[in-house]
């Protein structure tokens, strides 16, 4: 058995450090006391917090600097072919993914939350931080996106590790956590999976993986574990649920019991389902109604988790980075509760095979929409493919514009007026792209 990269090496170069997980990484080490480095192909909001922090990022598709550290981590996104790599692994250096690294640093920790599902995760992840950081018990966590509070990560001692576990090419199996928490298991990545079976054997070994498991209720009926849910058969379960403004409260049963009411700062009725779960795994580890309540009501939400982003030409604007079809539905919901006005929406497709994959789920929920203008595709890790394309997409909603560039978003909000309200959707550089609408 190999040793620990963590505790066998003190330095560790990031090749595409401005991943939300790969940042998240090189905070935590750097927080152990270790030198971290990295390099990225563009500049963006994680690039920026790490130099920020002290930590020395390179933009550029090769650099040398990787020389300098003894262990080298590479993204998912990164192709064998990657310049930096291919000089790391001439150099013999070890060469370590991601999700090892993760996997490692897991094991620096008395016990894991592993936090799994289609949807949700980074939500649910926070929730459980902000729980932990209300008890003040010694934890640290991975979060896959922007916390308010902790952003990507955090580190307040070795105790308890609370991390998302991304099913993309089976990385959450690669953890052995204490709780592993599943939070759904919608068809996503089968680009990797092919089927929608694969994709279901590999959540269920996630569970046999874990000592304990909390589960939707109703999924996953061949895995044991705790249950969450709106039925009131599940052991957690949400009751007199009522929303104001999107914002939604609800009283909290365990069993039977009531243990009280909680009112949620954050939008959407999905976000109950994540505060149960978060829930769950609290009370498995101990902890009293009263802080689990004070941490979920101090959660204040996510960068990009129907984030109100400012006013472009008066006009609300909200980022979420929903690219899934029901990521989409439940986004939509949420919008409808906060505006009278027609809701314009700005979508950005998120890889060629997702849309190519769920292509008539993706017509058929961005239909709704009133406006509706597609914006080209974020490839991330793949390759150009016609027929998973966001023109190929826009082209199949016919009441759709497609759009390259800032300026046909320009054009598509000219058509809107005051209470309306603009929704962008998507997990790649659309953000970035409202964001300097905004600034405008």
């Amino acid at each position: 058995m190999r040793k620990n990269y963590v505790e066998e090496y003190n330095s560790f170069y990031f090749i595409g450090v401005g991943g939300v997980s790969m940042s998240a990484l090189a905070r935590l080490l750097r927080s152990m006391g270790k030198r971290v480095g990295g390099c990225d192909r563009e500049e963006g909001r994680f690039t920026r917090l790490l130099v920020s922090e002290g930590i020395e990022v390179k933009i550029t598709d090769y650099c040398e600097q990787v020389d300098d550290f003894e262990a080298v981590v590479y993204t998912d996104a990164v192709g064998e072919g990657d310049g930096t790599l291919l000089r790391a692994k001439r150099a013999d250096k070890p060469t370590i993914p991601r999700g090892e690294l993760l996997s490692d640093i897991s094991k620096l920790f008395r016990r894991t939350i592993a936090v799994s599902g289609s949807h949700g995760k980074s939500t649910c992840t926070a929730m459980l931080a902000h729980i932990f950081g209300a008890a003040e018990l010694p934890f640290g966590c991975h979060i896959g996106a922007d916390d308010l509070s902790f952003r990507n990560s955090a580190l307040f001692g070795r105790e308890y590790f609370i991390t998302e576990a991304c099913e993309y090419r089976q990385n959450f199996l690669r953890l052995r956590p204490q709780i592993g928490i599943v939070l759904n298991t919608q068809p996503d990545h089968l680009d990797c999976y092919k089927t929608v079976d694969n994709l279901k054997k590999a959540y269920y070994e996630f569970c046999l993986n874990s000592a304990c498991v909390i589960k939707l209720y109703g999924e996953l009926p061949k895995a044991d574990g705790v249950t969450f849910g709106f039925d009131d058969r599940a052991d957690y379960h949400a009751a007199g649920v009522r929303g104001t403004r999107g914002a939604y409260s609800f009283r909290l049963f365990e069993g039977k019991e009531c243990l009280g009411e909680i009112n949620l700062k954050i939008v959407g009725k999905h976000n109950v389902l994540n505060a149960l779960a978060a829930v769950a795994a609290a009370r498995l580890c101990g902890m009293s109604f009263e802080t689990i309540r004070a941490g979920l009501e101090n959660f204040c939400g996510l960068a990009r988790r129907f984030e109100r982003i400012g006013t472009i030409n008066g006009i609300e604007t909200v980022a979420d980075y929903a690219h899934h079809p029901d990521e989409i539905k439940a986004a939509l919901k949420t919008a409808r509760q906060i505006t009278d006005g027609r809701i314009f929406v700005v979508f950005q497709p998120h890889t060629y095979s997702r849309t190519k994959t769920l292509f008539n789920r993706f017509v058929d929920v961005l239909s709704n929409a009133d406006k509706l203008l597609i914006y080209k595709t974020y490839a991330a890790r793949e390759y150009f493919d016609d027929a998973g394309s966001a023109l190929t997409l826009s082209r199949a909603l016919k009441r759709s514009v497609y759009a390259d560039g800032i300026e046909g978003i320009c054009s598509f909000l000219s058509a809107a007026t005051e209470g309306d309200l603009l929704l962008v959707l998507g997990a790649g550089d659309i953000y970035d792209v409202a964001v300097t609408l905004v600034d405008r």
